[in-house]
């Protein structure tokens, strides 16, 4: 399926259209993410190269972000939510998209590798290349596990944040890849359930599409247990303080509460999916607070 034409911008983008292909609400969770696992390291590490690491992370996500609309401009096209943005809505040319988001991408990588540290910027190269070519040109469209894969791609930022920091990685940030990996199976899959017919005007696999929705509920509840482990792990593992153990049992049992809803529920020809919109909603907000209290567990119990 092809995109409608529209027209061939006559003008030079505006500025704004160049931050929009940086997809900046993706991306203050992805610095977010990033930015604790720095402060959590058991390193100190100077404000100015820590500042440099984040802004480097910045950076690649709206690399990736940009590169990400260059290959998905045609279904964009397709989507009520993505068909304002500046390629499908004809305010930029394709070749202009695919020059910033390889520029931006190759000065983060750089910056990283000169100012910071090469593991660091080793993971960074191998998380943009991750979004942009494993999920965006190889996933997103083939198979309905896009997201599973896919979900990788969002997971590096408390990796590159503890690198940048320490110089590797142990087992803590290993954990807090793996919660982000498993959070976004049933983040988007929430989101899917209320956007499906977006999806399949654009011919996306996504599961609801190709599954039902059934086995999608069914899907969001089950990611969920292997979630919750995870994000709680850190605390009988000693790797944090009773702050964070006991915040994070609190918001994993009302996520795990929402998901379940979710799970269990049958929807209603005028339903308005309010579950479904409540559990995408917080889910968001979930990690926000699971990152921060691990920061604030440091800061308190050192």
């Amino acid at each position: 399926m092809t995109a409608t034409t529209t027209l061939s911008p006559t003008l030079p983008a505006h500025w704004r259209d160049f931050l929009a292909l940086t997809k900046p609400r993706v991306m203050s969770l992805v610095v977010y993410t990033g930015l604790c696992g720095l402060l959590v390291a058991p390193a100190h590490i100077d404000p100015v190269l820590g500042f440099t690491a984040i802004l480097c992370i910045a950076l690649a996500a709206g690399a990736a972000g940009a590169l990400n609309q260059w290959y998905e401009a045609d279904i964009d096209a397709l989507m009520k939510r993505t068909r304002r943005r500046p390629l499908p809505a004809g305010r930029m040319d394709r070749e202009s998209a695919l020059h910033f988001g390889i520029g931006l991408g190759s000065f983060a990588v750089l910056l990283m590798a000169v100012a910071v540290n090469i593991v660091a910027a080793a993971i960074l190269a191998v998380s943009i290349l991750f979004y942009v070519i494993v999920y965006t040109m190889w996933l997103k469209r083939r198979t309905p596990q896009n997201i599973v894969i896919g979900g990788a791609a969002g997971a590096f930022p408390p990796l590159i944040g503890w690198a940048a920091a320490t110089g590797d990685v142990t087992l803590l940030p290993v954990l807090l890849f793996a919660l982000i990996f498993l959070w976004t199976p049933p983040h988007f899959w929430a989101l899917a359930l209320f956007v499906e017919t977006d999806y399949a005007a654009a011919g996306v696999p996504m599961l609801p599409v190709v599954s039902g929705e059934r086995t999608t509920r069914r899907m969001v509840g089950l990611y969920t247990i292997p979630m919750a482990l995870v994000a709680v792990a850190p605390w009988p593992l000693g790797l944090s303080g009773a702050v964070y153990g006991a915040v994070s049992v609190a918001a994993t049992a009302f996520f795990a509460y929402l998901a379940v809803r979710v799970t269990i529920r049958r929807r209603g020809a005028a339903d308005t999916m309010r579950p479904e919109k409540r559990l995408f909603a917080f889910s968001i907000a979930y990690l926000f607070i699971l990152f921060g209290a691990l920061v604030v567990d440091k800061l308190v119990l050192g």
